[in-house]
């Protein structure tokens, strides 16, 4: 490839005055003539102009979450979404303002766009939307007519870990999920309970007995578990809304004598890192958390830098991962 070197030579001039005359430098003061020289010299040696490299933007990013530090920990799911949402701006080297719903007006002011994460009402997004910034949502909506958003296919993942259990042989399946209300005292509707009645129903498969909702931390897993097994015609498999649930589920089946999965099948969704070390490893729906958190980071930063109007939603897949705890039945239990 040639040079400004290889120009300057070819051309009789300095390598200061090529690289002058080819960045096309007003002040430059030179003939027609040597400017002449040095385009057709550029263009027999084939040069090549390098773009130059833009500076990259030091964006200040806010983060917002819905869930304190302690549910965090409870149930890790969003905070490996937050840790990853982190990583990718500290990678980019935009500098991350926490924001507060009690400062939110006031932190706004500090920002150049705002990551959401979590569950937020009705009354919050009203105020979010008053920063009049750009404004991205994850495993949330908002209001996909103005903001981005970065959520999962719950369809996809609830119909393919359903359909695992029934290709398994189980058509006593369980349902163990979660009440949840926002901020306005709303409740929240879960995706997953709703697709799972709407699969079970459409097969002659639905059990109100077996559909259980309390919280979404261990204790309830254990609760509900509990009260499962306890039934005269109990389970053969249990679907909980994410792997803390499951935990609970595990202990209850060990305290009624249950072996999971000879006796008890347990299927958990998120895939949270201590999914694989309970005893058997859990079958789980991983979902992409990094990747999520990234894309929040990539997607915000798109659009401030951009202009764009038009909102984006990103829909995530998921992947079934098939570990111990699902048993296939046999016949004689099927009977």
């Amino acid at each position: 490839m040639a040079t400004i070197k290889d120009i300057a030579e070819r051309a009789g001039v300095s390598v200061t005055t090529v690289s002058r005359i080819l960045n096309y430098d007003e002040t430059l003061n030179v003939q027609d003539q040597t400017k002449q020289r040095v385009f057709k010299a550029a263009d027999e040696l084939d040069y090549q102009v390098k773009p130059k490299k833009k500076r990259k933007q030091k964006l200040r990013i806010g983060v917002l979450c819905s869930y304190s530090a302690e549910e965090e920990l409870e149930d890790t799911y969003y905070l490996s979404i937050r840790v990853a949402i982190e990583k990718k701006l500290e990678t980019e080297g935009y500098k991350k303002i926490p924001v507060s719903l009690e400062a939110l007006a006031e932190d706004g002011k500090q920002i150049d766009g705002l990551i959401c994460l979590g569950t937020f009402s009705r009354s919050i997004v009203e105020r979010i939307r008053k920063l009049h910034k750009p404004i991205v949502f994850v495993d949330a909506v908002g209001d996909e007519e103005c903001f981005d958003s970065v959520v999962i296919d719950f369809a996809y993942a609830i119909q393919k870990a359903l359909y695992y259990l029934l290709e398994a042989g189980h058509k006593k399946i369980a349902f163990i999920g979660g009440i949840e209300r926002d901020q306005d005292g709303v409740l929240v509707e879960d995706r997953r309970e709703i697709l799972f009645r709407s699969i079970m129903a459409e097969r002659g498969l639905l059990r109100e007995e077996y559909v259980r909702t309390e919280g979404y931390m261990p204790k309830s897993g254990y609760r509900q578990g509990k009260a499962l097994f306890e039934m005269a015609d109990p389970p053969t498999a249990v679907f909980t809304a994410n792997d803390a649930l499951a935990v609970g589920c595990y202990r209850a089946a060990q305290e009624a004598g249950l072996s999971i999965p000879q006796d008890l099948s347990v299927m958990g969704f998120n895939d949270i890192s201590m999914a694989k070390y309970l005893a058997p490893p859990l079958t789980t729906v991983h979902i992409y958390k990094e990747f999520m958190g990234e894309q929040a980071v990539n997607l915000l930063a798109e659009r401030i830098t951009s202009g764009r109007e038009i909102s984006m939603r990103i829909s995530v897949p998921t992947t079934l991962v098939i570990r111990e705890s699902v048993a296939v039945l046999g016949a004689e239990k099927e009977k």
